[in-house]
């Protein structure tokens, strides 16, 4: 059995890509089950989520959370990926602008709006990824994807054609199409220099660990994984005892006797590890999702 299961918060540094900073993990941990959540591109840094072990099931809940980043956009220059790992494709002038200027032209990109994904992204088209058919020149239809923006403010920096920002959005926002999409609100055209991503759902940036944080706290026996449990605060919690517990391990539907809003919710023994995640049927709960009897000498 594994000795690792839980959750990992890493600050990702720029200049990897997510699927690298999984690797190191796996190195790490000594670990071959390691999966993420959220794909930062190379030049962001900041929160990337991670599960370990057989929590790896879990990673859908952390999907689905809002998140929170900040940055900087330089205005005047437009990049083929729309960020400063780009090729430089257009330059305009940037007009005289004022953060009330600034402020209208960001308070009209909230809400809920149709995005269409860039052509340098990770997302498949007919089983291709689109960076894959960028780099040969290629450019195809992309459906446009609903997302939502909560709170999108911006200020200025020394550099005139520099602003920074600070946005709140759903998953799957391009933050860089956003951003390009401001500039040409704004009269001009513009490109992500700075991003770096703080909160995710209930998870922020503060509470993760460097790599070389990470190495240092496992050479000491330190714990570094959070429990499964913390996956699942969004859903609503049930405790069960013993027996019911034997019988959702064993994949049998449980009757319980308290009310819940929701149609999906988190199983916990009563030492307050995670069992599973509960699906009603009727007036019963099927077990959707079960994990394996945790390993009492698990790390972390």
């Amino acid at each position: 059995m594994t000795t690792n299961n839980g959750l990992l918060l890493v600050d990702k540094p720029r200049g990897m890509t997510s699927h690298d900073v999984v690797a190191r993990v796996r190195q790490i941990l000594h670990e071959k089950k390691v999966g993420h959540a959220g794909t930062l591109d190379p030049m962001a840094t900041g929160l990337l989520v991670l599960a370990v072990g057989p929590s790896t099931r879990l990673l859908r809940f952390a999907q689905s959370e809002t998140k929170r980043y900040t940055g900087a956009v330089k205005f005047g220059v437009a990049t083929d990926s729309l960020d400063a790992d780009g090729e430089v494709i257009e330059e305009r002038p940037v007009p005289e602008l004022t953060i009330e200027l600034v402020d209208e032209a960001a308070a009209a990109m909230l809400g809920r709006q149709e995005q269409v994904p860039p052509m340098v992204s990770a997302i498949k088209i007919d089983g291709q990824r689109l960076h894959e058919l960028a780099r040969r020149g290629i450019e195809v239809e992309r459906p446009a994807r609903e997302i939502t923006v909560a709170a999108f403010s911006l200020r200025a920096s020394d550099d005139p054609s520099v602003w920074r920002f600070d946005v709140e959005c759903s998953v799957g926002t391009y933050v860089r199409v956003l951003l390009s999409d401001l500039a040409r609100r704004l009269g001009t055209v513009g490109h992500l220099v700075e991003l770096r991503r703080t909160q995710s759902g209930s998870h922020t940036v503060s509470d993760a660990v460097t790599l070389q944080r990470l190495v240092e706290l496992v050479a000491d026996g330190g714990d570094v994984l959070a429990p499964p449990a913390t996956f699942v605060t969004g859903l609503e919690h049930v405790t069960l005892p013993d027996d019911q517990v034997r019988a959702v391990r064993m994949g049998q539907r449980v009757m319980l006797d308290a009310a819940f809003r929701d149609d999906e919710i988190a199983a916990i023994d009563t030492t307050g590890e995670l069992v599973g995640v509960l699906q009603r049927r009727q007036d019963s709960w099927k077990p959707e999702l079960v994990l394996a009897t945790p390993d009492k000498s698990a790390r972390g």
